[in-house]
C-alpha cells in the first residue's frame, strides 16, 4: 500500500504592476495593467509512504541505512549498529511474520522509517501494535515526515482491529514527545493511585 503526498518546495506569489500616482496639474497617460506574472514551474517533492517488503533488497538497504543513521545519532546512542545487526537485521525481520515497517521516501530517497511489531493485549483481548523504531533522516526533519509515518501506522492498526499503539520515548527527547502528544499519545496508567507504567529491561547474554 502506498500513500503519496506532493509537497511544494517553494511558494511563488503573483503580483501586478500598478501605475504611478498622477501629479496635480500634470496629466499622465495611464499605464496598462500587467497581467499575472507567470511563475516558473514549482519544484515538487513527492513524499510516499510504503509498506516495506524485507525480501526486497532496495527496501532492506534503505531501512538498514535509516536505522544505522538513527543509532549513530544522540537519540540512538551515538554509535552505529553492531556489525552483527548490520549483517543480519533485515533477514531476521523478514523471518518474523509479526515484524513490519513503513518507509517514507521523498523523490525515491529514504526520509524516514517506522518499524513496528504486532502484539496482543490480554486485558482487551485484541491485537496491538508496538512502534519499536521511528526515525527521520536529519535532512528531512521538520517537514512532517514523522507525522505522516505515524498517521500511516495508525491506519494499519485500525485495519488490523488493534486496540492501541504502544511506544517508548526517551525522557530527553522533547521533540518526539511533543509530536506524540499532538497525535494523541500519553503515558500509560491503569489508575492514578498506582501511577504510570515504566519501561524496564534486563539484558541477556548472547
Amino acid at each position: 500500500m502506498r500513500y503519496a503526498v506532493i509537497c511544494p518546495a517553494r511558494i511563488m506569489c503573483d503580483y501586478r504592476a500598478s501605475a504611478p500616482p498622477e501629479r496635480p496639474g500634470r496629466p499622465t497617460c495611464p499605464l496598462p495593467i500587467a497581467g499575472p506574472v507567470q511563475a516558473p514551474p514549482q519544484e515538487l517533492n513527492v513524499l510516499e509512504i510504503i509498506d516495506v517488503d524485507f525480501n526486497n533488497p532496495e527496501h532492506g538497504s534503505q531501512v538498514l541505512a535509516m536505522l544505522n543513521e538513527y543509532a549513530s545519532g544522540p537519540m540512538g546512542g551515538n554509535a552505529p549498529l553492531p556489525a552483527y545487526a548490520q549483517a543480519n537485521l533485515i533477514a531476521e525481520l523478514a523471518r518474523r511474520p509479526t515484524a513490519h515497517a513503513l518507509l517514507a521516501r521523498i523523490d525515491g530517497e529514504a526520509a524516514g522509517v517506522a518499524v513496528y511489531l504486532e502484539g496482543f493485549s490480554t486485558f482487551a483481548c485484541r491485537p496491538l501494535l508496538n512502534l519499536h523504531d521511528l526515525a527521520v533522516a536529519p535532512k528531512f526533519q521538520g517537514q512532517g515526515v514523522g507525522g505522516r509515518l505515524l498517521g500511516a501506522l495508525e491506519a494499519r492498526a485500525r485495519q488490523m482491529g488493534c486496540c492501541k499503539i504502544t511506544l517508548e520515548v526517551l525522557e530527553g527527547n522533547a521533540v518526539a514527545q511533543g509530536l506524540y502528544r499532538k497525535l494523541g499519545f500519553e503515558g500509560y496508567a491503569l489508575d492514578d493511585a498506582t501511577g504510570r507504567a515504566m519501561f524496564w529491561q534486563k539484558k541477556l547474554a548472547a
